[in-house]
């Protein structure tokens, strides 16, 4: 019986031995993934600095696309196009009648205007947009 406690105390020895530098790494990884929960991805969001979870980003690398976002890509519609004319020839003009020269909604543009002011494109004075170009 003592032979039996001996081989397996050894067998037990040998795999942590083995293992220890496995957990380090997993140590030094955890310590490196929390340190950089905090720090702001691209778009300015500590949230997204993570990786997303692993069903998702296989789901993207099947498709091939690599953005991980759907639909169409940013910024490749003609509204924001069409907004941004709009305020360049009327310096001034709201979002309700950027609508109505378009044809379309108001709320669909106080999520495209802020874009392009993000762009550095447009700038808000008051309830108008300016071209930023314009003083």
């Amino acid at each position: 019986m003592a032979d039996f406690l001996d081989e397996k105390r050894s067998e037990i020895g040998a795999r942590l031995k083995e293992l220890k530098p496995l957990v380090e790494e997993y140590e030094r990884l955890e310590a490196a993934a929390a340190a950089l929960d905090g720090v702001p991805s691209q778009n300015g969001n500590a949230a997204t600095a993570r990786r997303a979870p692993a069903r998702a980003a296989s789901a993207t690398s099947r498709r091939g696309k690599g953005s991980g976002r759907r639909g169409r890509p940013k910024g490749s519609g003609t509204r924001g196009a069409e907004a941004l004319n709009l305020v360049r020839e009327k310096p001034g003009i709201t979002i309700p009648e950027i609508a109505e020269q378009m044809g379309i909604k108001q709320n669909y543009l106080y999520r495209v205007l802020p874009g392009l002011a993000e762009d550095g494109l447009v700038r808000k004075d008051g309830r108008g947009w300016h071209p930023k170009d314009a003083a």
